[in-house]
């Protein structure tokens, strides 16, 4: 699909929608078109206004075919909803559910006109992103696609941001489709030798350093946590390793996205319920939004050196698998005792936290689909983020603030370490029924040690249970955009 930022005058673009925004209507106001688009449309919207047939709520549309004062093909207007909680998220969500309506409907081209006050570089990043997240579909493996309909090109109409604003949008968005396209795809075809292949093609493409660890060299180095993940499965592990390197640095800083990478997860021999354990092919939705990360800071080259750590696995009660009860010995020299062999992403963590902080990493955020009680406690609204690190912490909270990949703050007291407490080893894998995700976080804090340090768990976000009008069933890409925006805003 073809982006681009088109400063023709609106009555002579020639597109098959020209789709344009407006407010809802409140105190006593009319929604209003953008000032440019009043001679096209303005007269026809105000009858509708006047009948009640269009009030501007959000995603609301009406279509003027064949438009006598334009050259585009069909006039849509589209309500954005009411004007004080339209910020480029809503951009983004709007831009979005205009490509997924219109798209069926055969339009190869559609232009977006957004509203007059919200045509900056931030909205048109944003827009841009939302029409490229909308045109992915989770069904590379259907083979009867009849009547596929294809948008040729996507453009935002009379913007005055410049033209590197579309880039960026297009380069983000392009990566968190790779992302969701990795974690689409099933276990049988993405193990954890295909997740690593899958790294070194796009680390070759983009100019990105890749190291794969496979089993041998972790056994050297010790890595005791993350192999008695991976020892019950006939597929072996991996640890990738990508590396970002700027050519002008920042002095000081390394950051380190770390992703949690099990390619299926059954449970090891505290199995999961047969229900739903097929959508476990998602679990390395972080390690796959931390490969789709570095792919787009590649292009976007900001000033703070970047590595990529991700642990690759597959969790399965074979033979030899691990059992509760066992002890393993990590990277760090920690003794864990296994007493759920299903909290297995802590441990493939534990030892790339370890690792990361060997390779030099100043600042570590990880992201995993660590626990369902997240979910319990944040539904599939937030992201639940924990930091042994205020200040850091924030930074990160704030990038997903403004990215549309809303975290939500969880406590980290020390009194939560006593549910942790193993009379056999150093510490427990697991804290008992209360406080899941807490317990969980405060596993890993472990590791993390004294280096700044924030976990994002994204069991709940990284995976859309329903279409939404905006974005397609399933994998969602959370939290690549958040993972762009804290590196190229490192000061």
């Amino acid at each position: 699909m073809e982006i681009t930022i088109d400063r023709t005058p609106l009555a002579e673009l020639e597109t098959d929608a020209l789709v344009l925004t407006v407010f809802e209507a409140g105190n006593g106001h009319l929604p209003a078109l953008p000032e440019a688009a009043q001679p096209l449309a303005g007269a026809w919207l105000a009858g509708l206004v006047e009948t009640g047939e269009f009030k501007g709520k959000t995603f609301d549309s009406v279509t003027l075919h064949q438009p006598g004062t334009a050259r585009a093909r069909r006039i849509v207007v589209m309500g954005a909803g009411k004007q004080d909680r339209f910020n480029p998220n809503a951009a983004r969500k709007l831009a979005g559910a205009a490509l997924r309506s219109l798209k069926p409907r055969g339009y190869k081209r559609i232009a977006l006109v957004l509203p007059d006050t919200c045509a900056g570089a931030g909205f048109v990043t944003a827009a841009v992103e939302g029409a490229i997240l909308a045109d992915y579909n989770p069904d590379a493996y259907q083979t009867d696609k009849k009547e596929v309909q294809v948008v040729e090109r996507f453009s935002v109409a009379g913007a005055s941001a410049p033209d590197e604003a579309a880039e960026t949008g297009r380069i983000i968005a392009e990566a968190q489709n790779f992302t969701r396209g990795l974690a689409n795809e099933p276990g049988n075809r993405l193990t954890p030798s295909g997740m690593a292949s899958a790294a070194q093609k796009m680390a070759a493409e983009f100019g990105l350093e890749c190291e794969v660890l496979d089993r041998g060299l972790m056994q050297d180095l010790g890595m005791g946590a993350l192999l008695g993940v991976a020892q019950g499965s006939d597929e072996p592990p991996f640890l990738i390793v990508l590396r970002y390197r700027p050519r002008n640095p920042l002095e000081g800083t390394h950051l380190g996205l770390v992703g949690k990478g099990v390619t299926f997860d059954t449970g090891g021999i505290s199995i999961k319920p047969s229900e739903g354990m097929e959508k476990m092919r998602y679990d390395m939705s972080g390690g796959a939004a931390v490969i789709g990360a570095l792919r787009a800071i590649a292009q976007l080259k900001p000033r703070v050196t970047v590595t990529g750590i991700i642990p690759a696995v597959e969790n399965m009660p074979g033979a030899r698998a691990q059992r509760p009860g066992d002890i393993v010995t990590s990277l760090s020299g920690k003794t864990i005792e296994v007493l759920n062999t299903d909290a297995e992403g802590r441990l493939i963590l534990a030892d790339a936290l370890t690792y990361a902080k060997r390779l030099g990493c100043t600042h570590l955020v990880d992201a995993a689909t660590l626990t369902g009680a997240i979910v319990v406690a944040l539904a599939h609204i937030h992201i639940g983020l924990f930091t042994n690190h205020q200040e850091f912490g924030s930074r990160v909270l704030e990038a997903g603030r403004a990215e549309g990949e809303t975290c939500w703050q969880m406590p980290l007291d020390e009194e939560y370490r006593e549910y942790l407490e193993s009379s056999f080893a150093d510490i427990a894998n697991i804290g008992g029924r209360w406080g899941g995700a807490i317990t969980a976080a405060v596993f890993l804090k472990e590791f993390a040690g004294e280096t700044p340090w924030t976990h994002l768990d994204i069991a709940g976000t990284a995976w859309n249970e329903e279409a939404d009008p905006w974005l397609a069933k399933g994998p969602t890409g959370v939290p690549l955009r958040a993972f762009c925006r804290l590196a190229l805003d490192w000061k």
